[in-house]
């Protein structure tokens, strides 16, 4: 299993920064990689058990994650659980820490495994350069987002 961690300092409230995650279905609004998200049918709004599919940009491929660990302003963590990414199995982790009253760092840390057996595990050192700049777009976005009201659009 191959693992991605960033990490990124916002301006804003503990408050303000879990809010936005814990709007479970719109991650869209501040996500450069997807064009779309929506929350599934049978999903709780938020929190453990709220199930979402996220489109992305490139107009192919879709996800779909559940949230597996949820503790309010502390952590969050999400599996991807369908999709037509090469991924055998992964799983996110958004880690919240208030530094200041107005200043919150996250971290995102990212555990995959990708299909194609051998091939996949020789595509490796491509993939997490990849998923590394895909979640630093994702932070940045979400800095902007709360900071400054900033709804983001795919690239």
């Amino acid at each position: 299993m191959a693992n991605v961690t960033v990490y990124r300092t916002i301006y804003a409230s503990l408050e303000k920064v879990w809010e936005s995650w814990d709007d479970f279905g719109n991650i869209y609004q501040f996500n450069p990689n997807l064009t779309h998200s929506h929350l599934l049918e049978d999903s709780l709004p938020k929190g453990q058990g709220a199930k979402r599919q996220c489109d992305l940009k490139d107009g192919n491929n879709w996800i779909r994650e559940e949230v597996v660990e949820y503790i309010p302003y502390q952590r969050m963590t999400f599996n991807i659980y369908e999709g037509t990414m090469p991924l055998k199995s992964a799983k996110a982790t958004l880690r919240f820490r208030k530094v200041m009253a107005n200043r919150t760092e996250v971290s995102m840390s990212m555990d995959f495994e990708p299909k194609l057996g051998l091939l996949g595990k020789l595509m490796l050192p491509m993939m997490k350069p990849k998923f590394a700049g895909m979640l630093h777009a994702l932070l940045e976005g979400n800095d902007a987002y709360v900071t400054q009201g900033q709804v983001v659009t795919a690239a």
